[in-house]
């Protein structure tokens, strides 16, 4: 790597965005997101909520309609904003819900058979919007968040303004920038940044190993992980590397999906989107024997450049961010496999041509499938690099410069998919009217 390649002046940035982004989040980020207001909204009112009415975003909506609220065993945005105002810490950020007593779950869903839950779709510009608003006694409060999961963006009080924040509608809540980043620099930073500035990501190989060793129990979700160590001991799979990863890292996203009360590492507002770029980097790690530096250099790799890639997307869409996710944990592999940073390039082009057209129809147990997908796309597209073979730019929206496919995924996310994205919904919201 030569001196010309490196931009430390991205260092602090990088930082910065890693401690945003890659941060632990218990359940699905959508409804605690959802949770987070109302819990917020409830300590602005003072006392226990009488009624809930709850309104968020179509994008929002598609992603909390299916997923297990974690301690409730009970699926959807309803339940998500019952519980967090009857019993979420309100300063918990994306662990709102951890704590929560099976006295609180049952007022929860007494609210809600109660008909005191009220839950619709805000006609509003952002892909991102939670809204809780909380009534008891004839007073009221109101939070709002909006563009990232824990952005606050308004605070009622009986109709009067308590906070707003001083920012564009629709714009970013990220704070810091990317902007003249390359995946090269990604890659020098990992590689060549003092340990000293990157060693808390060991955190989310701690979390996300245990969520996984949980989801191998095979109580949560659709057991996925533990479906495949049952049959590699039929002799129906082999117990190889690839095996393991997708063994490994599907489970942890089973325990999530499932409802476990355990925080997952999140990368990007996604606790699944943390576990693809985390689980598989984790396990070729202990195949390859790498100590603790090492180890934690590939996950800075991984979780670094899905963030990287993830900036050129919307925070939803109709594109299964799990796919990026797993292309920083090609990158991470690739790494530990003893490929130097063209190794990871090719294998990061490959996925681009191999999953760029999975969808994303909502979190549920489902997302362990895309997760499974992923990580071999990505193991797959490492192997192919280590042998010298890519997809190339002479097909489909690859180019044969990496951060040229980068940017032509982003441009499919955000400007192609939007039909797409629109019919996903109204797909899921018949669905739930005709149940």
């Amino acid at each position: 790597m030569t001196t010309s390649t490196r931009n430390n002046g991205l260092w602090p940035e990088f930082v910065k965005a890693l401690k945003q982004e890659v941060v632990p989040a218990l359940g699905c980020t959508e409804p605690v997101s959802l949770a987070l207001a109302a819990a917020m909204a409830t300590r602005e009112l003072g006392c226990v909520p009488e009624r809930i009415d709850a309104r968020v975003s179509a994008n929002l909506m598609k992603n909390g309609m299916g997923v297990t609220v974690p301690g409730t065993g009970t699926v959807g945005l309803a339940i998500a904003a019952a519980v967090g105002a009857l019993g979420g810490n309100p300063d918990g950020r994306l662990e709102v819900l951890k704590g929560l007593t099976d006295a609180q779950v049952e007022a929860g869903k007494r609210m809600i058979d109660d008909q005191k839950v009220v839950l619709s779709v805000a006609d509003v510009p952002n892909i991102l919007y939670a809204e809780a608003t909380v009534t008891a006694g004839g007073r009221s409060a109101r939070v709002c968040i909006a563009d990232a999961h824990t952005n606050v963006v308004l605070i009622e009080r009986d109709g009067q303004v308590v906070y707003r924040a001083e920012t564009k509608q629709g714009a970013q809540a990220e704070n810091y920038c990317l902007d003249g980043a390359c995946a090269q620099d990604v890659y020098v930073f990992a590689l060549t940044a003092p340990l000293s500035m990157l060693d808390f990501m060991q955190e989310a190989a701690e979390l996300n190993t245990a969520l996984s060793e949980e989801g191998m129990s095979g109580r949560y979700g659709l057991h996925i992980g533990a479906t495949l160590q049952r049959q590699i001991e039929a002799g129906l799979l082999s117990d190889g590397l690839l095996t393991r990863i997708l063994m490994r890292t599907t489970a942890a996203s089973d325990a999530r999906m499932g409802g476990a009360t355990l925080p997952a590492m999140s990368n990007s507002g996604s606790g699944n989107q943390g576990i693809a770029a985390t689980m598989p980097v984790v396990v070729v790690g202990g195949h390859v024997g790498a100590d603790r530096e090492t180890l934690i250099r590939a996950l800075v790799l991984s979780h670094l450049m899905a963030v990287y890639i993830h900036t050129r997307l919307p925070k939803l869409s109709a594109l299964c961010a799990v796919t990026t996710a797993s292309m920083g944990a090609a990158a991470g592999m690739a790494m530990l496999l003893g490929g130097g940073y063209p190794a990871v390039a090719m294998a990061i082009s490959s996925m681009i041509g191999d999953v760029a057209g999975m969808i994303c129809d909502g979190a549920s147990n489902s997302c362990a499938m895309k997760v499974s997908t992923s990580a071999g796309s990505a193991y797959k597209a490492v192997l192919m690099a280590l042998d010298g073979t890519r997809v190339t730019g002479n097909e489909g929206i690859v180019a044969h410069d990496v951060d040229a496919s980068i940017e032509n995924l982003g441009r499919l996310a955000s400007q192609g998919m939007i039909e797409t994205d629109t019919q996903i919904l109204q797909i899921m919201l018949h669905k739930a009217r005709a149940a």
